[in-house]
């Protein structure tokens, strides 16, 4: 039942901090505006999203109805079959990882992965093998960036 609650938890709770179609989050709007209804558009459907995480290190990415999840031990990922869901405030993916939920949830939100001097510009929550994880995410559409304005590799 938690994880089935997780995915509008997780979407609900975000800020937007950008104008346009990222922004369309629905916080902060008022009772009637459209934007209440509609899904988050922040991340498109067909866009790669590369997510990392620290302590302990995780990441990956998603692309379509596949999910690679990575971690040291396994650096070149498990596929996991994920279906995608567009909240109001972010995107999340479902599917098992042996035999048990695997959630993630991206929102937006200034990130920083606390070990580079990289910004990024979604926030990630993990649940994991019974651990919740918290972790930064881009596309190349929305990369991370370097102190000075560039992208970051």
């Amino acid at each position: 039942m938690l994880v089935a609650v997780m995915p509008l938890a997780a979407c609900q709770g975000a800020q937007s901090s950008g104008s346009g179609p990222e922004a369309a989050s629905g916080a902060g709007s008022m009772p009637g505006d459209m934007s209440e209804t509609q899904a988050y558009s922040g991340i498109r459907a067909d866009e790669t999203v590369r997510f990392t995480g620290t302590e302990p290190f995780w990441g990956g990415q998603v692309a379509g109805p596949t999910l690679t999840y990575s971690t040291p031990e396994d650096p070149d990922g498990t596929p996991i079959a994920v279906t995608r869901f567009a909240g109001r405030g972010g995107v999340s993916w479902t599917g098992t990882l042996q035999d048990r939920p695997f959630h993630l949830a991206i929102t937006e939100g200034q990130c920083s992965d606390g070990m580079s001097d990289r910004t990024y510009p979604f926030t990630a929550t993990l649940q994991v093998l019974g651990e919740q994880r918290q972790g930064c995410a881009w596309t190349q559409r929305r990369p991370a960036t370097l102190p000075d304005g560039a992208t970051a590799p």
